[in-house]
């Protein structure tokens, strides 16, 4: 079961870009996504970031808020990741840290 703490919300998630296709510019998404974009969010999709993305990445948020350690699905740390978009273009870093209220 999910900790109640995680579950009210105060656990944000950042999404930031780290690299776009083999060249790394922003024609290579269709939805343009640059290297050092950011977007944070909690439980919803981050408005302008890709929702084909978020549901990729969604499964690896839901199971740091319930108290999952991505280190034992090769992330750097306990609420640290990196991934690929569904496309293979984007690569993404995803951190998770509690929010103060």
């Amino acid at each position: 079961m999910c900790d109640e703490e995680m579950v009210s919300g105060r656990l944000a998630f950042t999404i930031k870009v780290l690299k776009v296709g083999k060249e790394n510019r922003a024609e290579e998404c269709r939805l343009g996504l640059e290297p050092g974009d950011r977007f944070v969010c909690r439980f919803e999709t981050p408005a302008g970031f890709c929702p084909t993305a978020f549901i990729k990445i969604f499964p690896s948020l839901e199971a740091v808020r319930c108290g999952g350690d991505l280190r034992n699905l090769g992330g750097k740390g306990p609420a640290e990741m990196t991934c690929l978009c569904p496309d293979g273009v984007v690569k993404f870093e995803l951190t998770g840290e509690q929010n103060p209220a």
